[in-house]
């Protein structure tokens, strides 16, 4: 049987980026919230009271913002597939990354669009 992970969870890290499928999205731009969780053991780190021992949280937001800023893509689900891969290296296990999108380009009321992967060791 396995080990239940611990998480490290960053929630609606917001960005203003260029990702879409129309054109004007990719020209204009428009904020996103990105949340993760991190699976990982963090017995050791906990124990040790040492950053080498567990994931430096500004290392995942600089890896996050550098696809965030990077290439444009279409769909959301190509974004998180990016950020997932980013993301797991190193102690991590597994990532869950979900992508939102408040404002997309559709004539409805609603709070967001959103697409949530999960990827590797998750639980």
């Amino acid at each position: 049987m396995k080990k239940k992970l611990d998480r490290i969870i960053l929630k609606d890290v917001s960005f203003y980026a260029y990702h879409g499928v129309l054109p004007e999205e990719k020209k204009l731009g428009q904020t996103f919230l990105v949340s993760l969780e991190l699976f990982l053991d963090l017995k050791q780190a906990g124990e040790s009271d040492r950053l080498e021992d567990t994931v430096n949280y500004a290392e995942v937001y600089a890896a996050l913002q550098n696809v965030m800023d990077g290439s444009a893509h279409d769909l959301l689900e190509s974004l998180a597939e990016k950020i997932a891969a980013a993301l797991l290296q190193g102690p991590v296990k597994g990532v869950s990354v979900e992508v939102k999108k408040p404002s997309p380009p559709i004539a409805a009321q609603l709070a967001y669009v959103a697409v949530k992967i999960k990827r590797g060791e998750v639980y």
